[in-house]
């Protein structure tokens, strides 16, 4: 059995904040990730971090506080507030500045702030050239700082010694390769369990079990070696999803594309505000045409939704996004004419967004997302180009007409369709119950010895609406379970 003072089990941003963590005070760390790369959800993220007095804040001249940081918050959780962990709430906000500059010293490049409703200020800051740069700039920084990086190995269960947690048994291709002992602590930061049909069902309901999810690595692992040594998960049932996206292209775009290298994201930085902003625009295209979806004011204008046999299937102002999952193939298509397509090619009225960074119109996906876009001059050549059966789209669009009125039908050409779009899970919110010290709490209300929890896996009950705060838990999180689990190496011993 090997041996070491701290196991990080998560090679995404909170695994690899805890493992730089914990080896910022001298302490040998393992990190085990069962992928064969590093990034986890966060590789997949937006890249953006909600954060106050930054460098870019005063730049520009804004005045903020982590104080009315954490009251935005209470109002971008609505209804759900009371359900809230505003304890660890308190602990983002007051920690998210701090961690901001400490990304930025290890070589990692933010553009922003940017304008995100219904914060009161400009907070959102994207990573540039994308969110790949955080596994590169990270992982490089815990290789030098003596971090032992095992990929595609799998923490299997966890390993007690009289109720405290000492170790991992892992598994390497589905069959078992030793054990890691830590003398101070373990750290989950496996994500979440988006891509877990089992514990889908079981902490949220069979509806959200067969959803596709965003990321299919996020198979909540962790969560389940947790659960299995006495852990509970709070907010199991808080679900991002059903949401309708369209499917993402067979080819990254060009800005995923782009290597994660501080040079390309110093220049990004300096173009986005010094160039023309029809060439900064074609960047942001690439990105919003290819991982985002819908907005829901084509359905609010007349857009349709058909199904793989060319029926209209729902009422598309209810919830289409649970009546997607239930078609033929889990897929859909929008479906427009010329009078939307008009609609649909300036501000304001936009096909998809990304809050404060751009917007993008029908015409971004003609030339973007060419595999997903449709057009014909009749319903005939839509039906054709989609596969579908031309009667049974015929029949969908004439109803449109007979049933809505002349302000939402479709009947002027050309027609349009966008897709296929399908329903998925983004992530889940649901984590493990944890102290402020990001200590795991067991069922019985007491910590679990020698066992943290950050990023997703460790949520704590935490809401974290709006964009920038997954991460910026996921950060947050990672530095103080690694350095208190860092602490516990001669404590775990005793007198």
């Amino acid at each position: 059995m090997d041996e070491t003072d701290v196991v990080v089990v998560g090679g995404g941003g909170a695994g690899l904040a805890a493992a730089a963590a914990a080896a910022s005070l001298g302490r040998r760390v393992v990190l085990v990730e069962k992928s064969h790369q590093l990034g986890g959800s966060t590789a997949w993220s937006v890249g953006s971090i909600s954060a106050t007095n930054t460098p870019q804040q005063r730049h520009a001249g804004i005045v903020d506080h982590p104080d009315a940081h954490f009251e935005d918050l209470e109002t971008l959780a609505g209804p759900m507030a009371n359900r809230d962990n505003r304890e660890l709430r308190r602990l983002l906000v007051d920690n998210v500045t701090a961690t901001m500059a400490w990304l930025e010293d290890v070589g990692l490049v933010f553009v922003g702030p940017n304008v995100e409703p219904p914060h009161r200020l400009p907070r959102m800051h994207n990573v540039v050239p994308n969110s790949r740069a955080f596994p590169a700039v990270l992982g490089r920084h815990c290789r030098r700082a003596g971090v032992d990086i095992r990929l595609g190995h799998l923490a299997d269960r966890l390993l007690l010694e009289s109720g405290r947690v000492v170790g991992v048994s892992l598994k390497r291709g589905g069959r078992p390769a030793g054990a890691i002992r830590a003398k101070g602590a373990v750290v989950l930061a496996g994500g979440d369990f988006s891509a877990s049909r089992e514990l889908k069902e079981r902490l949220a309901g069979p509806a959200t079990a067969s959803l596709e999810p965003v990321n299919p690595e996020a198979t909540g692992d962790a969560l389940r070696i947790a659960l299995e040594v006495g852990a509970e998960v709070v907010n199991g049932d808080i679900v991002r999803g059903p949401i309708i996206r369209f499917v993402p292209p067979k080819r990254e775009s060009l800005l995923r594309r782009l290597p994660p290298r501080r040079t390309l994201g110093l220049a990004m930085r300096w173009s986005l505000g010094h160039l023309p902003d029809t060439i900064r625009r074609s960047f942001a295209m690439s990105f919003l045409t290819t991982a985002l979806g819908p907005s829901k004011a084509l359905f609010e204008a007349g857009a349709i939704l058909v199904n793989a046999e060319g029926r209209r299937f729902v009422d598309e102002l209810g919830r289409p996004s649970e009546a997607v999952a239930a078609q033929p193939g889990g897929l859909a298509y929008i479906v427009l004419d010329g009078r939307l397509s008009r609609h649909f090619r300036a501000w304001p009225n936009f096909v998809s967004t990304a809050p404060g960074v751009a917007y993008a119109y029908l015409g971004d996906y003609r030339r973007n997302r060419r595999d997903i876009f449709h057009e014909a001059p009749d319903v005939g050549g839509l039906a054709r180009s989609l596969e579908v059966p031309v009667a049974e789209l015929e029949r969908s669009i004439a109803e449109t007409r007979a049933g809505a009125g002349a302000e939402r039908s479709l009947g002027e050409p050309p027609f349009i369709a966008l897709g296929p779009v399908r329903s998925y899970v983004v992530f889940t919110d649901g984590g493990l119950r944890v102290t402020q010290q990001l200590e795991v709490m067991g069922r019985d209300g007491l910590p679990i010895g020698g066992l943290y929890a950050a990023g997703s896996t460790g949520q704590g009950g935490v809401l974290l609406e709006g964009h920038g705060h997954h991460l910026g838990w996921a950060f947050v999180s990672g530095r103080i379970a690694g350095r208190n689990a860092a602490l516990q190496v001669g404590a775990a011993l005793g007198p």
